[in-house]
Order: structure tokens, then sequence, then C-alpha cells
């Protein structure tokens, strides 16, 4: 995936190749795990990312 450990929505849909919306309902509803900084920006730890690809995967 990415060499970074931290990831904004904005990575998170490019990764996954969703909307925004999708991106924030997956936070929204735990399934992806994230946390606020600054001014309510979201960020995505990417073991997070992984993890839940992993699990989608899984399901498949």
């Amino acid at each position: 995936m990415v060499d970074t450990r931290f990831l904004t929505l904005a990575d998170v849909c490019e990764v996954l190749v969703i909307s925004a919306d999708q991106a924030y309902a997956l936070v929204r509803s735990g399934a992806l795990p994230a946390f606020r900084v600054g001014r309510g920006e979201w960020r995505v730890e990417t073991h997070h990312l992984e993890e839940y690809v992993a699990r989608q995967s899984q399901a498949e």
C-alpha cells in the first residue's frame, strides 16, 4: 500500500477507488477506524486500512 503512517480520507478514497461520501460512511460506521485532527480533518492509520482490505478480501 502506501508508505505513510497516517492517511487522509482523500488518500483512502484513492486507494479503495471510492467516493468521499463512501469513505466517510466507513469511518462513521466504525468499519474503518479513524480519528480527527486539527480542524476536524480525519486520519486513518495505514495498518487499519490494510486490515479493512484484508477483512473485505476474506468476506468474498
